[in-house]
This record gives C-alpha cells, structure tokens and sequence, in this order.
C-alpha cells in the first residue's frame, strides 16, 4: 500500500495517483494507461475515464474508505465519526440532532467545531512534516547518504500503531537478510519473537496476497507451508495482526484494506 501512504491529499480525495502516462488505483493497484481505450461494461472509456469509472463502481466512496480507517488514522471519535457521516450525506443539524444521541443542536455545533479545530492541526503537521523531510532529504544529499533512515509504510490494517511500527528501510533490509535466503524462502526454525521482526517478515509473507481476492484456508495454508513449517501460527498472526481478515466460519480470508472493511 505505498501508494496510498506517499499519495498527496488531493490524490487521496481523486482515489489514484498518476504516474508518467498511467493511473493507479490507490485501493487495489488496478492501472489505466493512457492512450488506451477500455471497455467497461460495453462501454469505451479513456484512461482518466475508465480509472474514474474504476474507483465509483469498485470500491465504497473515497469519503467512507478513510473514515473507515479509524481513529488510530483519522482522529475522529465514534460521535464524530457518525456526526461526519451525517455530514457528508447532506444532512442539516437538525436532522443530525434526531439522527444521533446528541441533546441540542450546540452539541453538534461543538463537535463540528472541534472536527474543524482537528482539520487545521492537521494541516499544520502535514506542513511541519514536509518541511522536516525536505531539509532532512536535503541533508543526506549533502552528506550522500543512503535512505536507510527512512520508515517503512505501515499496512492500513494495523489496529494498534505504536513503535513496534517504527521500522526503518535498515532495519527491514538487515531482517529480510536474515530471516529469507535468494530465494525468498524462509530459513530458520523458529518464528521471530521480537514484534518489529515478526512485522517485517508477515509483511514479506504479504507480498503472496492480492488485495480484493478471497482465499480458502487451504488456499492459504499452501502458501504458508513454503515458508515455515508451522502454517497455523502464521495464519493467525496475519490475522491477529491486521494484515488479513476472515469470516466467522473461517472459510475466506483477504487482505485488509478499507474497501473490504467496510464491505464485509
């Protein structure tokens, strides 16, 4: 998910980013290139058309993909979120006042007040950020240095982000070196204890998984078998750590993404 972490906002709000002459869904890597003609349900589209038609029809709104990121992500309480929801459907204070458990229209009044106050610290840091990473990009040109000090992408279902994700490219290569031959195969005995080394080696183990493709738990013990004996404890880690999601009965599992969390 690379692309939704480096994408600008206003590519956030548009659902893809554009590269060189091709478009690319932020949600499912899906690609329109330009020149292209696409059929679509009997219908051409070129490819600023057809990657449009492609995030309307495939996935939720972009508006309930990143409310559905929670507020690990967006901040927002369980009251905001739905007062947000409301919002963004049209509704007046008044409606949102029936709609929800609020008391008085001041209610929604001050929590629209502080979702505004939340927006303007938010473009703050954005701003802080940027200037950090330029004058720090700056730095290590200067001292030519590598960009092993850069962090790793977090994975959009992590439920808990504290420093266990704090995981820079360093850090991630010395792992995969490790823990995975030429091959790409794991070759040790035991599963990493240690939570940011468990990370970055269920992040490798991901690259086997397509966002928006249901498995079948023998679909996916098959793929864990190649890495390490013990199957049953990895597919639960993916599980328990946000990477994948199942159904009750355990009979489908698929990557988490916000399309399928708040499709499912």
């Amino acid at each position: 998910m690379d692309n939704f972490w480096n994408a600008t906002t206003t590519e956030l709000k548009q659902g893809y980013t554009t590269n060189a002459d091709t478009h690319t869904c932020l949600f499912c890597s899906a690609a329109y290139t330009q020149g292209t003609i696409y059929n679509i349900a009997d219908t051409l589209y070129d490819a600023t058309a057809a990657i449009n038609t492609h995030i309307q029809t495939a996935h939720p709104s972009i508006f309930d993909i990143c409310l559905g990121l929670g507020r690990v992500y967006t901040g927002l309480s369980a009251g905001q979120e739905e007062i947000a929801r409301l919002m963004y459907a049209g509704h007046s204070d008044k409606d949102i006042v029936r709609e929800t458990n609020a008391n008085s229209i001041s209610t929604i009044l001050n929590q629209r007040f502080a979702i505004r106050e939340k927006y303007k610290q938010a473009k703050i840091l954005v701003t802080l950020v940027e200037l950090m990473e330029e004058k720090m990009l700056q730095s290590k040109k200067e001292r030519k240095a590598t960009n092993d000090e850069s962090f790793v992408n977090i994975h959009l279902g992590a439920t808990n982000v504290d420093e266990r994700f704090a995981i820079t490219a360093k850090e991630k290569d010395e792992v995969l070196s490790r823990y995975f031959n030429q091959d790409g195969q794991l070759v040790i005995k035991n599963f990493p204890a240690k939570e940011k080394k468990k990370i970055i080696v269920m992040q490798k183990i991901m690259e086997n998984f397509r966002p928006g493709q249901n498995y079948t738990e023998p679909q996916i013990n098959e793929i864990l078998k190649r890495y390490y004996e013990d199957f049953v404890t990895i597919r639960r880690y993916l599980v328990q750590y946000g990477f994948m999601s199942r159904d009750k009965s355990g009979a489908a599992y698929w990557v988490v993404v916000p399309a399928t969390q708040s499709r499912r």
